[in-house]
């Protein structure tokens, strides 16, 4: 019994050797360090470089500070080390989460459909808004249309919406793009 209480005391040692702001201010500002790593990379793989380098300067200074803080005195409160890695995991979901709700970059919608549902829905998506090239396409039993929808990845609900209120049978394909040319939203360059 004697060890159990050891090993009780020796717990509650680690767990208490730093204050609780302390372990706070590890977890959350790893949270933020993180979330900017994640939105950085993703922002510069789009091609946003501008916020990617702004992101990347705070992500850093962030980095430098709590690592300082995490790495002095470890061996005497290894519960910093924990606290670090939760922040880092919890920072990877809140830059994931973030970047979904931000939705960067843009989406090719490739649509499948019967060809005389796809010029309905050609015309109603044009009328819209949406750039839509069809191609003519022959499936096993008849003749297919394929729509192809450029669309920013924050219209891509509204679309895939619009398209199954029209054609509720229609295969839908969706792939994330990068462009050199084409039609674009005259919004486009004012985001980025």
């Amino acid at each position: 019994m004697i060890g159990g209480f050891f090993v009780w005391d020796k717990l509650v040692e680690i767990m208490t050797a730093v204050p609780l702001w302390e372990l706070m201010l590890i977890f959350f500002a790893k949270i933020v360090e993180v979330t900017m790593g994640t939105l950085r990379i993703i922002l510069i793989n789009k091609g946003y470089r501008k916020q990617g380098v702004i992101l990347s300067f705070i992500e850093i200074v962030l980095w430098v500070f709590v690592a300082s803080r995490v790495i002095t005195g470890i061996s005497e409160a290894p519960i910093k080390g924990i606290v670090y890695s939760l922040g880092f995991s919890a920072g990877v979901y809140t830059g994931s989460r973030i970047e979904n709700w931000l939705a960067f970059g843009r989406v090719l919608v490739q649509v499948i459909t019967n060809s005389t549902i796809g010029i309905e829905l050609t015309d109603t998506l044009r009328k819209e808004g949406y750039g839509v090239t069809t191609i003519n396409a022959h499936g096993k039993d008849n003749d297919r249309l394929v729509l192809m929808v450029y669309t920013d990845r924050k219209r891509k609900p509204q679309v895939i919406k619009r398209i199954q209120s029209i054609d509720p049978q229609a295969m839908i394909v969706i792939n994330e793009v990068s462009t050199v040319g084409g039609y674009f939203s005259p919004w486009r360059h004012f985001v980025k």
